[in-house]
């Protein structure tokens, strides 16, 4: 049998992810001397309302590997395997974290994946991880079709500010923005699990309407290109974005998700983000 562990990271609802049967690793996030995990302490809507009274900006912390060794004990013992789909090693330590508790239990057997991805793209890549394990696939070849779809995935995002991005260290080569952007809203990107820059609007509305057309420019059509849209603190501007473009794309639907605080923490609020796969 194979389990497979994501994190919080992924972007996908807990009870979801529960009705999977997919075990989940929280993030950590830190006001002043204070830690929640982002699982069960914290949730978007309260991290919100903490940030708006906030002194200081919150930090995270990847999941301590003693998160993980209980479950890799647990099913070494009922000799399962493992996967773990880790966001990008260049913006969580998650992946390090895993791979620490793996090199501490030799016994269990783990398949640990750097997807260089995140949010959306990720809860893609562990439903797929979920579905290829129930078909029977093996460990090996789950991680290695997982890797070749990660590789296919288109990710734009936009962010009210850069400021959550730069001091969070996040920010890539989208650097060069700072100081120059003033009113600018930036058109974002990952590429190879980096932020990079994409272009520049004035407003926010052109900086929507233009994420709409790159996305139409490049995504299948259908439900093959498994687009999914993710947003905080703007859910109605998310949800028409989406519907827009399942229409566009003769979809029925687009699943809309709620990024969780590890993510807000360093996109900050008013993120929105469109992830999709295209075809090789």
């Amino acid at each position: 049998m194979i389990r497979i562990i994501a994190d919080t990271t992924c972007g996908l609802p807990m009870h979801e992810l529960s009705e999977m049967g997919v075990d989940v690793i929280p993030q950590i996030i830190i006001f002043a001397d204070k830690a929640y995990k982002d699982d069960t302490e914290i949730d978007t809507p309260t991290f919100l309302a903490k940030l708006q009274e906030a002194e200081e900006l919150p930090k995270t912390a990847a999941p301590p590997p003693a998160l993980y060794e209980p479950l890799f004990e647990e099913y070494a013992k009922q000799g399962c395997s493992i996967i773990i789909p880790t966001p990008s090693s260049e913006l969580s330590g998650t992946y390090r974290a895993a791979k620490v508790a793996a090199d501490s239990i030799p016994q269990a057997d783990v398949h640990i994946l750097d997807t260089r991805t995140i949010a959306g793209g990720l809860g893609v890549l562990v439903k797929k991880a979920k579905a290829w394990a129930d078909a029977g696939k093996d460990p090996h070849t789950i991680v290695v079709d997982l890797k070749k779809l990660a590789q296919q995935e288109i990710v734009y995002f936009l962010v009210d500010t850069l400021e959550y991005l730069h001091k969070g260290g996040r920010i890539g080569n989208a650097s060069y923005l700072i100081g120059s952007i003033l009113q600018m809203k930036p058109i974002l990107g990952l590429e190879d699990g980096k932020v990079y820059a994409v272009e520049k609007q004035r407003t926010s509305s052109k900086a929507i309407t233009r994420l709409k057309e790159m996305v139409l420019a490049e995504c299948p059509h259908g439900k093959d290109s498994m687009i999914t849209v993710s947003h905080c603190g703007g859910s109605e501007r998310a949800i028409s974005l989406a519907g827009d473009l399942a229409i566009s794309l003769s979809l029925e639907t687009i699943p809309v998700y709620e990024v969780p605080p590890a993510i807000v923490v360093h996109g900050g609020p008013g993120i929105i983000s469109v992830s999709f796969f295209k075809n090789n």
